[in-house]
Protein backbone atom coordinates (compact mmCIF):
# COMPACT_ATOMS: atom_id res chain seq x y z
CA UNK A 1 0.00 0.00 0.00
CA UNK A 2 1.55 3.33 -0.31
CA UNK A 3 1.37 6.06 1.70
CA UNK A 4 1.21 9.65 0.91
CA UNK A 5 1.06 12.26 3.27
CA UNK A 6 -1.56 10.94 5.93
CA UNK A 7 -3.97 9.63 3.66
CA UNK A 8 -3.59 6.14 2.13
CA UNK A 9 -3.87 5.38 -1.23
CA UNK A 10 -6.07 2.38 -1.65
CA UNK A 11 -9.35 1.63 -3.93
CA UNK A 12 -10.67 -1.06 -6.11
CA UNK A 13 -8.50 -2.33 -9.62
CA UNK A 14 -10.20 -1.83 -12.95
CA UNK A 15 -10.53 -6.06 -13.15
CA UNK A 16 -12.17 -5.60 -9.66
CA UNK A 17 -14.30 -3.26 -11.06
CA UNK A 18 -15.35 -4.99 -14.58
CA UNK A 19 -16.26 -8.15 -12.53
CA UNK A 20 -18.54 -6.44 -10.18
CA UNK A 21 -20.61 -4.36 -12.99
CA UNK A 22 -20.30 -7.53 -14.82
CA UNK A 23 -22.05 -9.56 -12.13
CA UNK A 24 -24.51 -6.95 -11.61
CA UNK A 25 -25.46 -6.97 -15.36
CA UNK A 26 -26.05 -10.75 -15.59
CA UNK A 27 -28.09 -10.56 -12.38
CA UNK A 28 -29.94 -7.64 -13.78
CA UNK A 29 -31.00 -9.34 -17.28
CA UNK A 30 -32.27 -12.16 -14.91
CA UNK A 31 -34.53 -10.06 -12.65
CA UNK A 32 -35.90 -8.31 -15.34
CA UNK A 33 -36.07 -11.21 -17.67
CA UNK A 34 -38.72 -12.94 -14.96
CA UNK A 35 -40.38 -9.82 -13.83
CA UNK A 36 -41.40 -9.32 -17.64
CA UNK A 37 -42.16 -13.35 -18.21
CA UNK A 38 -44.38 -12.88 -14.78
CA UNK A 39 -46.58 -9.94 -16.19
CA UNK A 40 -46.92 -11.36 -19.45
CA UNK A 41 -48.20 -14.82 -17.39
CA UNK A 42 -50.52 -12.38 -15.46
CA UNK A 43 -51.88 -10.72 -18.60
CA UNK A 44 -52.72 -14.62 -19.50
CA UNK A 45 -54.35 -15.11 -16.45
CA UNK A 46 -56.26 -12.46 -16.78
CA UNK A 47 -57.54 -12.69 -20.27
CA UNK A 48 -58.62 -16.81 -19.21
CA UNK A 49 -60.84 -15.35 -16.37
CA UNK A 50 -61.93 -12.94 -18.49
CA UNK A 51 -63.25 -15.52 -20.94
CA UNK A 52 -64.47 -17.69 -18.52
CA UNK A 53 -66.34 -14.79 -16.51
CA UNK A 54 -68.11 -13.75 -20.11
CA UNK A 55 -68.71 -17.65 -20.71
CA UNK A 56 -70.80 -17.91 -17.23
CA UNK A 57 -73.04 -14.81 -18.42
CA UNK A 58 -73.56 -16.08 -21.74
CA UNK A 59 -75.08 -19.61 -19.82
CA UNK A 60 -77.37 -16.65 -18.05
CA UNK A 61 -78.16 -15.33 -21.19
CA UNK A 62 -79.08 -18.69 -22.97
CA UNK A 63 -81.38 -19.75 -19.61
CA UNK A 64 -83.61 -16.43 -20.32
CA UNK A 65 -83.52 -16.80 -24.32
CA UNK A 66 -83.03 -20.08 -24.91
CA UNK A 67 -80.35 -19.40 -27.27
CA UNK A 68 -77.04 -17.56 -26.95
CA UNK A 69 -76.43 -14.08 -28.79
CA UNK A 70 -75.05 -14.09 -32.31
CA UNK A 71 -71.84 -12.26 -33.00
CA UNK A 72 -71.36 -9.47 -35.40
CA UNK A 73 -67.63 -8.49 -36.52
CA UNK A 74 -66.30 -10.60 -33.27
CA UNK A 75 -68.25 -9.02 -31.29
CA UNK A 76 -71.34 -10.19 -29.07
CA UNK A 77 -74.89 -8.74 -29.94
CA UNK A 78 -77.30 -7.57 -27.41
CA UNK A 79 -76.88 -4.37 -26.33
CA UNK A 80 -78.84 -1.30 -27.29
CA UNK A 81 -82.62 -0.59 -25.97
CA UNK A 82 -84.02 -3.56 -28.67
CA UNK A 83 -81.03 -5.95 -27.76
CA UNK A 84 -79.34 -5.84 -31.57
CA UNK A 85 -76.73 -3.86 -31.58
CA UNK A 86 -73.15 -5.19 -30.91
CA UNK A 87 -71.88 -4.79 -27.57
CA UNK A 88 -68.00 -3.03 -27.62
CA UNK A 89 -65.39 -4.98 -25.41
CA UNK A 90 -64.91 -2.81 -22.25
CA UNK A 91 -68.41 -1.33 -22.23
CA UNK A 92 -71.24 -2.38 -20.52
CA UNK A 93 -73.73 -5.34 -21.78
CA UNK A 94 -77.08 -4.30 -21.45
CA UNK A 95 -80.05 -4.72 -23.67
CA UNK A 96 -83.59 -4.97 -24.21
CA UNK A 97 -84.39 -4.26 -19.92
CA UNK A 98 -81.70 -6.58 -19.53
CA UNK A 99 -78.14 -5.94 -17.72
CA UNK A 100 -76.18 -8.70 -18.17
CA UNK A 101 -72.26 -7.39 -17.34
CA UNK A 102 -71.95 -3.56 -15.98
CA UNK A 103 -68.85 -3.94 -17.66
CA UNK A 104 -67.89 -6.17 -20.87
CA UNK A 105 -64.20 -7.14 -20.59
CA UNK A 106 -61.61 -5.92 -22.40
CA UNK A 107 -58.25 -7.53 -23.86
CA UNK A 108 -55.88 -4.73 -22.63
CA UNK A 109 -53.49 -5.00 -24.86
CA UNK A 110 -52.95 -4.74 -28.91
CA UNK A 111 -55.00 -8.37 -28.69
CA UNK A 112 -58.93 -8.06 -29.15
CA UNK A 113 -61.42 -11.02 -27.58
CA UNK A 114 -63.43 -12.31 -30.39
CA UNK A 115 -66.65 -13.87 -30.19
CA UNK A 116 -67.83 -16.37 -32.65
CA UNK A 117 -72.09 -17.57 -32.52
CA UNK A 118 -74.97 -18.86 -34.36
CA UNK A 119 -76.99 -18.70 -31.04
CA UNK A 120 -76.73 -22.72 -31.25
CA UNK A 121 -73.16 -22.67 -29.58
CA UNK A 122 -70.78 -19.92 -29.09
CA UNK A 123 -66.78 -19.72 -28.96
CA UNK A 124 -64.91 -16.99 -27.40
CA UNK A 125 -61.17 -16.78 -28.26
CA UNK A 126 -57.90 -14.55 -27.25
CA UNK A 127 -54.37 -14.72 -28.20
CA UNK A 128 -52.55 -15.22 -25.13
CA UNK A 129 -48.47 -13.95 -25.04
CA UNK A 130 -47.20 -17.27 -23.62
CA UNK A 131 -47.44 -19.53 -27.16
CA UNK A 132 -45.70 -22.27 -24.13
CA UNK A 133 -48.76 -21.93 -22.11
CA UNK A 134 -50.66 -25.75 -22.07
CA UNK A 135 -54.23 -23.95 -22.71
CA UNK A 136 -52.53 -22.41 -26.04
CA UNK A 137 -53.35 -23.78 -29.57
CA UNK A 138 -50.18 -25.92 -30.87
CA UNK A 139 -49.78 -28.02 -34.11
CA UNK A 140 -47.24 -30.67 -32.48
CA UNK A 141 -45.06 -28.69 -30.42
CA UNK A 142 -45.20 -25.61 -32.52
CA UNK A 143 -47.50 -22.69 -31.51
CA UNK A 144 -50.69 -22.12 -33.58
CA UNK A 145 -53.66 -20.47 -33.89
CA UNK A 146 -57.60 -21.04 -35.13
CA UNK A 147 -58.01 -20.84 -38.56
CA UNK A 148 -59.92 -17.62 -39.74
CA UNK A 149 -59.89 -16.25 -36.24
CA UNK A 150 -57.84 -13.31 -35.92
CA UNK A 151 -57.10 -11.41 -32.35
CA UNK A 152 -54.85 -8.72 -33.70
CA UNK A 153 -54.17 -6.81 -36.62
CA UNK A 154 -55.14 -8.92 -39.49
CA UNK A 155 -52.99 -11.77 -39.22
CA UNK A 156 -52.52 -12.58 -35.90
CA UNK A 157 -54.32 -15.60 -34.81
CA UNK A 158 -56.43 -16.82 -31.72
CA UNK A 159 -54.68 -19.83 -30.23
CA UNK A 160 -57.39 -20.10 -26.88
CA UNK A 161 -60.35 -20.43 -26.60
CA UNK A 162 -63.45 -20.77 -24.06
CA UNK A 163 -66.69 -22.58 -26.07
CA UNK A 164 -70.35 -24.49 -25.31
CA UNK A 165 -70.35 -27.86 -25.26
CA UNK A 166 -71.85 -28.26 -28.75
CA UNK A 167 -69.48 -25.67 -30.55
CA UNK A 168 -67.51 -27.01 -33.71
CA UNK A 169 -63.87 -25.24 -33.27
CA UNK A 170 -62.03 -24.44 -36.60
CA UNK A 171 -58.96 -26.64 -37.31
CA UNK A 172 -55.38 -25.38 -35.68
CA UNK A 173 -52.39 -24.27 -37.81
CA UNK A 174 -48.81 -23.10 -37.17
CA UNK A 175 -48.17 -19.38 -36.25
CA UNK A 176 -46.94 -17.81 -39.47
CA UNK A 177 -48.60 -20.16 -42.28
CA UNK A 178 -51.49 -19.52 -44.36
CA UNK A 179 -55.18 -20.39 -43.71
CA UNK A 180 -55.89 -22.96 -45.46
CA UNK A 181 -58.04 -22.30 -48.83
CA UNK A 182 -62.17 -23.16 -48.03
Amino acid sequence: MLQKGRFSLCGFTLIELLVVIAILGILSTIGIGSFLSSQMKSRDARRKTDLKNIAIVLETYYNDKNSYPTASSGKIVGCGAAGTEPCSWGQEWAGNGALYMAVLPDDSSAYNYTYVSDGVSYALYARLENTGDPKAAKVGDVPGGYTGIICEGTTTRCNYVVASSNATLPGIVADGSEDPEE
